[in-house]
Order: structure tokens, then C-alpha cells, then sequence
């Protein structure tokens, strides 16, 4: 697959990973300056119609989401053959399983990137986003503007934005055991708080470097997830601390009811524990050094302009060797040619710029929106989270004073039967009369109570629902902006697909000639150096390259030209 265009567009580059759907690459447009990683559905699975579908939810999951902690999908499409593919951006840095092979980590370190991926799914929640497959595998730690240990989340391919009965079997047990919430390991339909559990696991593996349930088999830590009480952090490694054990451990409730209500709820926590903690950076602290993150990519090879100069130094050899202008007509032919097809791709090269810069301010545009729309959600579904528990907890005093209602009801009742009583018998004890009269002042009062108390919860709870509203009207602008945001992109990538065929053949035909000229001029002595000279300029252009040397152009564009 290396060295092989897919969809017309991305050359692959080099193989830098396998998940459980698809093989990853790096590749580069063959037109345009970005690197990207690209996922194609994995040879073997090519089959299995179903993962398709899984691939388009992972992009339309996480293109919905758009938020600086889940990686950004570029593009969507599918192959000549008919394989899905996705696009991504290419991310440099170390996956959070590789820090935690090390051991436990900082609080500090461990609350600042669970606080990240807590925002991000706070947001993926809003918008109907559920990942149910979070791991350690799928969280990489980067450094961007100057900040260490920013976290981007991969591998959203079974994202559930609505569950599709067409995709899977009812009762079907996805995702991966050691992070799998008691419900999706009974075979439930995952919901945010199936992702909550997911972070809490995560934490868990923050505090202490272990995990809270580890087997031989997936059965068996399948029935750990679902039952098994995990042992306390401070029990597996007595220093951690205190309040990271008190959240880790409700994250890990088997019920759902005693976790955090929401990623907001579990973010209000996380930055109140922050604010906690010393501000001296975890790395003084553990004297660590933060691990550089690998190299960028290798420099792009030359782009068209380089035809031109190659061009000219085969006219140089042709000159050379037929200093009478008595060259064959087929090295005339080749050379005029050469000549010819750098003219056109040059030209081709400014049409396809012309439609990716429009195709990428179509993309900024949605991103700014998307990004605008879920701020706006992210507010809205902040304060319903707020407003919600507050509405919780006027229930349970609604309950609290209801239940001491029925009691003062009940004294009120046995005080005026004994009252009515002693009044029939011409008994008029005072004592009597009074208790009668304080119980049914303490009725009253109670009445009174649990009025303005169920008011108070009716009104919150009103209000939560006209947030819902908003924030349901705001989804709703979302998806439609999607859809015809994604129509006129299809539009746009379509033209840039078709001009780099275009490029594509160019490059073919620019390559037999080259290789035409070069068997005919290799050999001839007054010609060698420059032979060297254009065998010197080709080696490093790798995508581009084949295999014995001989030049092939390339239509990509150093970063600059």
C-alpha cells in the first residue's frame, strides 16, 4: 500500500498504526501542503459491510463534536474500490498508555488530563455524542502552544450518535473489557455514563498504575465489571491521594444513579480538586521530564515548479550528447514533451489551489460555527446540569418534608381525637387542647413548607426544560448546517479529485518520458554529471521515487513553494 494514491488525493506514506477497524497511514495530499493520517477499513474486515457504517459514524461523530480535545476529520470518502477511508489530522505524541506503563502518575498530571477529556465529552454528551470505547490506547498526549500533556481523543468508531439496530445484533458487547461500564458489559446500550465509568478506570490507572479489574479472560472481567466491588486506590498504593480516590471511586459505581450526574457535574469537581492542589508544576515536583514528543515528517519532496527544472536539465544532456541538434525524434519528441506536460502542471497546480482554498474556507467555516453552536450547547447544557441537581436535591427535601407531613398529620389526628373526645365527656384539659392545637399548627406549617418546596423544585425544573429546549433548537441547527455544509464540500473535494487525476496522469506521462530520456542519456560520458546532478535532486522525493533510482516527478509541494 505504501507509495499507492488513494481516491485520486492522498499518497501513502508510511503505516503508523492498526485499531480494532482499520489500518492508519501517513499520507500526504499529492496537490496541496498537509499531512494528514489516513484509516482505511483493514484488509481482512473488508467484508464486513457493517464496519462502514461504523467508519461513517466515527466521522460524523466527531465532526459534530468539533472540539480542540477530539481529533479533527478532514475529510470522508471512499476508494476506487469501494473501501471507506477517513482522513485525519496527523498528530505527533505519546499515547496515554505508554505514560501509564510507567507507573502512577501526579495528581496534578492525572486531574489535568482527566479534566480534558472530561470537557471534551461534556460536549460530545451535549451534542447526543457517546464514545463507549475509551481506553488509554485511545487518548494521545501532545504538546501544543507551549502546553504539555494536551490531550486529543481517537477512535470514536463506535461513537453512538443514535443506536441503529441495522449495525449489530441486540444485546451485543462492544468496546474493551478493562474499560467496559457494568451496563455495556451486560450487553445495555451505552450512555454518557457509560464514558464516565470508561474515566473513571482511567483515573483509577492514574492513582495507583494498575488497573481496578484485571483476568485471565473477557469473561470473567466482563462479570468483574459487572458485580466486583474495585478496591480502594489507598489500599493499593497508600499515598494516593484523598480526593482523586473519593472521585475515582464514583466513577466506578455500579449504579448509574450514584455516579456523576454528567461531565459537567464530574468537571466541577475536577476544578475544584485543581484548585486544591499546590500550582507547582507536577515536574518540579517529581523532578520527570516531559518525554519529546517524535520528529514531524520528512520535508515534502519538490513540487511542479521542479518539472521545469528537471526539464531543463535533460535538455542540457540532450544538447550535450547531439551538439548538431541531431537527436532521435523520439528524444525530441520525449524532451518537447517534458516541456509541455511542466507547462500544464503548472497550470493544473493553480486551478487545484484555487479549489482547496475555497474547499478549506468552506471548512474553517463550519469548524467556526460547529465550534460556536456547541459553546452555546456546552453553556446551555452547563446550567441544566446545575439546575437539574439542584432540582434533585429540592426533591429529596420535597420527600424529607412530605414524610414529616404524614407524621405531624398523623399526631394532629390522634391530638383532636382525644381532644373531641375529652370535649364530649366535659373533660376540658388544657394540656389536651393545646397539643391539639400545636399539631395542627405544625400541619400547617408543613403544608406551608412543602408548598414553597415543591414550587421551588416545579420552577427549576421548568426551567431545565426550556433549557432543553434551547439546547435541542441548537442541535437541530447543527444537523441541517452539517448536511448542507457536507454537500458543498462533497462538491469542492470532487473538483480537487478530479483536477489531481489530471495531475496524476501528468505525472505518469512526465515519468515514462523522463525514464526515456534517461536510458538513452545515462550512459554518455559528457553527460554525467548531469545524470548525478538529476539522480541527486530525485533520491529524497521517497513517495514519489521508484524503486531503481530513475526519476519520477512529483506534484507535491515543498512547505514554502
Amino acid at each position: 500500500m505504501i507509495g499507492k494514491v488513494v481516491a485520486g488525493r492522498y499518497r501513502l506514506e508510511t503505516r503508523i498504526g492498526e485499531g480494532g477497524m482499520g489500518v492508519v497511514y501517513r499520507a500526504r495530499h499529492v496537490l496541496i501542503d498537509r499531512v494528514v493520517a489516513l484509516k482505511l477499513i483493514r484488509p481482512d474486515l473488508r467484508g464486513e459491510t457493517h464496519l462502514r457504517a461504523w467508519m461513517l459514524r466515527e466521522a460524523r461523530a466527531a465532526n459534530r463534536v468539533d472540539h480542540a480535545h477530539i481529533i479533527d476529520i478532514h475529510d470522508i470518502g471512499e476508494t476506487e474500490e469501494g473501501e471507506l477511508y477517513l482522513v485525519m489530522e496527523y498528530l505527533v505524541g505519546t499515547p496515554l498508555s505508554a505514560e501509564l506503563a510507567r507507573g502512577p502518575m501526579p495528581i496534578a498530571r492525572g486531574v489535568d488530563i482527566l479534566e480534558q477529556m472530561c470537557a471534551a465529552l461534556a460536549r460530545a454528551h451535549d451534542l447526543g455524542v457517546v464514545h463507549r470505547d475509551l481506553k488509554s490506547d485511545n487518548i494521545l498526549l501532545t504538546q501544543r502552544g507551549g502546553r504539555k500533556d494536551f490531550v486529543k481523543i481517537l477512535g470514536f468508531g463506535l461513537a453512538a450518535i443514535a443506536r441503529d439496530p441495522r449495525l449489530a445484533p441486540k444485546g451485543a458487547v462492544f468496546g474493551t473489557p478493562e474499560y467496559m461500564s457494568p451496563e455495556q458489559a451486560r450487553g445495555e446500550e451505552a450512555t454518557p455514563h457509560a464514558d464516565l465509568y470508561a474515566l473513571g478506570v482511567l483515573f483509577y490507572e492514574m492513582l495507583t498504575g494498575q488497573l481496578p479489574f484485571r483476568a485471565n479472560d473477557r469473561e470473567t472481567l466482563l462479570e468483574m465489571q459487572r458485580t466486583a466491588i474495585p478496591r480502594r486506590p489507598r489500599t493499593v498504593r497508600p499515598d494516593a491521594h484523598p480526593q482523586g480516590e473519593m472521585i475515582a471511586m464514583r466513577l466506578l459505581e455500579k449504579d448509574i444513579r450514584k455516579r456523576y450526574r454528567d461531565a459537567h457535574h464530574l468537571q466541577e469537581e475536577l476544578k475544584a480538586l485543581q484548585r486544591s492542589l499546590p500550582s507547582t508544576p507536577w515536574e518540579m515536583e517529581t523532578g520527570e521530564a516531559v518525554p519529546a514528543p517524535p520528529p514531524p515528517p520528512p520535508p515534502q519532496s519538490a513540487g511542479v515548479t521542479e518539472w521545469a527544472n528537471r526539464t531543463a536539465l535533460f535538455a542540457r544532456m540532450v544538447a550535450r550528447a547531439h551538439p548538431a541538434g541531431n537527436a532521435p525524434p523520439d528524444i525530441q519528441g520525449a524532451l518537447a514533451q517534458l516541456w509541455d506536460l511542466a507547462a500544464k502542471a503548472n497550470r493544473l497546480e493553480g486551478e487545484v489551489a484555487s479549489h482547496t482554498r475555497k474547499v478549506e474556507a468552506l471548512e474553517r467555516r463550519g469548524r467556526a460555527l460547529r465550534a460556536e453552536i456547541g459553546r452555546k450547547v456546552e453553556e446551555l447544557a452547563h446550567e441544566e446540569s446545575r439546575v437539574m441537581r439542584e432540582a434533585a436535591a429540592d426533591g429529596e427535601d420535597v420527600d424529607k418534608v412530605r414524610g414529616e407531613l404524614a407524621q405531624a398529620e398523623k399526631f394532629a389526628m390522634e391530638a383532636k381525637q382525644l381532644a373531641d373526645g375529652a370535649a364530649r365527656q366535659g373533660a376540658f384539659d388544657r394540656t389536651v387542647f393545646e397539643r391539639a392545637g400545636a399539631t395542627a399548627a405544625t400541619v400547617q406549617a408543613k403544608r406551608e413548607q412543602l408548598a414553597r418546596y415543591e414550587a421551588k423544585k416545579n420552577t427549576r425544573e421548568t426551567t431545565a426544560r426550556d433549557l432543553r429546549r434551547q439546547i435541542d433548537e441548537l442541535r437541530g441547527q447543527l444537523t441541517r448546517y452539517a448536511e448542507a455544509l457536507e454537500e458543498d464540500l462533497g462538491q469542492g473535494r470532487e473538483k480537487v479529485t478530479q483536477r489531481t487525476r489530471e495531475g496524476l496522469a501528468f505525472e505518469k506521462a512526465f515519468s515514462d518520458a523522463s525514464n526515456l530520456l534517461l536510458a538513452h542519456l545515462r550512459n554518455k560520458p559528457e553527460c554525467r554529471d548531469l545524470v548525478a546532478e538529476l539522480l541527486t535532486a530525485n533520491k529524497d522525493a521517497s513517495p514519489a521515487s521508484t524503486e531503481s533510482g530513475e526519476p519520477k516527478p512529483s506534484l507535491e509541494k515543498r512547505p514554502g513553494n
